[in-house]
């Protein structure tokens, strides 16, 4: 049975799962149990997976359940024009769709050159980058913490890693939205980033420096200049935007939820608390594509072809009853989310501790500098971005105690 021809299937789309996912996903699991058939744009068929132990199951075993895109049977039924092949690809060499052990000494490549990466020096970027943009709104009393702060700052601190200057980072926040966003100006956000890594790794050939892409051209297992493009583009989707996220969804818990007030007023324990928390039940990477069957199989008692799709449900799969028999409880110190991924094409390790410094250092930076926030408006008129695959807040107006800007005291 494909997907197409299973009962109901569920069309599989952003605002389905704009304002309500854990509604969505509890109606999916209830009608359809743990492997859902969805239909994607362009009546696409697909699985998702939302059982927890049905995704470590396809995440745990990378032979049948591969990351070779290739293997798709859909592709005949693909236009150039699909606005969702920058989330899923073909003939990408990059890490992502890289299988065996050649992908594994590209992770090596990857690990190594982030683990390089000088946590003081990282957590000095972050601070001031977040000084900065804090600077542009502290003396106004309002301002949207989305727009004009966490969309901005992730990808602030990872061009000055990677090696781009600090004037191209704008540019590649909008094109970096356009892409993941996956509707009509995704090809396009695609294509300005592969133009930028491009010139960006041409020119660290030339003259290398103390960067990410100058350590991964210095890697001696022979990759080719355009897998180093791709894999950089990989890093920076990986690297922004979840994190921008995460910092958005982190401060929207704070602002709402009453068990999280005191992180507002100096309670920094629970800063990371409520990261924690937001990793468990509104992580940023809600829906991954994907992987696809090397032959038939079964899963989760759903028949499954040689070259179907499937999704991975990482929301869907955090927020399993099976798992999460109590959903209103803290999930303190508890990590057992798929909020990072599983298996050996999870985030790498020093990747996911980047993104950590980078979200709780503007978050404390918002707390220290802005007193007394709170929101600007009904927490109920507040809305999401329409894309399947990312969750985060579209605003987060705020209101608080106008204060003067530090200026060049920070840096």
């Amino acid at each position: 049975m494909s997907p197409a021809s299973a009962p109901h299937p569920v069309h599989f789309s952003g605002p389905l799962l704009q304002d309500d996912p854990a509604g969505v996903y509890r109606e999916m699991r209830r009608d359809h149990g743990s492997v859902v058939p969805v239909i994607l744009d362009g009546d696409v068929p697909a699985w998702l997976v939302l059982g927890y132990r049905e995704l470590h199951q396809i995440t745990g075993d990378p032979v049948l359940f591969s990351r070779d895109s290739d293997l798709w049977n859909q592709w005949e039924n693909i236009p150039d024009d699909w606005p969702l092949l920058p989330m899923i690809g073909r003939k990408q060499p990059s890490i992502l769709y890289t299988v065996g052990e050649r992908h594994r000494e590209r992770a090596g490549m990857l690990v190594n050159a982030l683990e390089a990466v000088d946590p003081f020096e990282l957590r000095s970027y972050a601070e001031k980058f977040a000084d900065e943009l804090i600077d542009g709104i502290c003396p106004r009393g309002a301002a949207d913490i989305i727009d004009e702060f966490a969309t901005l700052l992730p990808v602030r601190v990872l061009t000055r890693l990677y090696g781009f200057s600090d004037e191209e980072g704008p540019e590649l926040v909008t094109a970096l939205n356009d892409m993941i966003d996956g509707r009509e100006r995704a090809l396009a956000g695609q294509t300005h980033l592969f133009t930028s890594m491009t010139a960006l790794v041409a020119a660290r050939r030339k003259a290398p420096a103390d960067d990410v892409a100058s350590r991964m051209l210095a890697d001696t297992s022979g990759f080719t200049d355009e897998e180093i493009v791709q894999d950089l583009m990989v890093m920076m989707a990986a690297g922004h935007q979840p994190t921008a996220d995460w910092i958005g969804n982190s401060l929207h818990l704070m602002l709402t939820d009453k068990r999280f007030a005191a992180s507002l007023f100096g309670g920094r324990n629970s800063v990371a608390e409520a990261m924690n928390e937001v990793l468990w039940e509104d992580t940023p990477t809600q829906n991954v594509a994907g992987r696809w069957a090397s032959r038939d199989t079964q899963l989760g008692g759903r028949r499954i072809r040689l070259g179907d799709m499937l999704l991975l449900g990482l929301q869907g799969a955090n927020s399993d009853p099976q798992v999460r028999t109590d959903s209103s409880a803290l999930t303190g110190g508890n990590s057992a989310h798929f909020s990072f991924g599983h298996g050996e094409h999870r985030c790498p390790f020093p990747a996911q501790e980047i993104s950590e410094v980078i979200a709780r250092t503007g978050i404390e930076v918002v707390l220290d500098r802005l007193p007394d926030i709170d929101l600007a408006v009904p927490a109920a008129s507040l809305s999401r971005r329409p894309s399947p695959w990312l969750r985060g807040m579209s605003e987060l107006p705020v209101t608080f105690t106008p204060t003067p800007a530090l200026g060049g005291s920070h840096t």
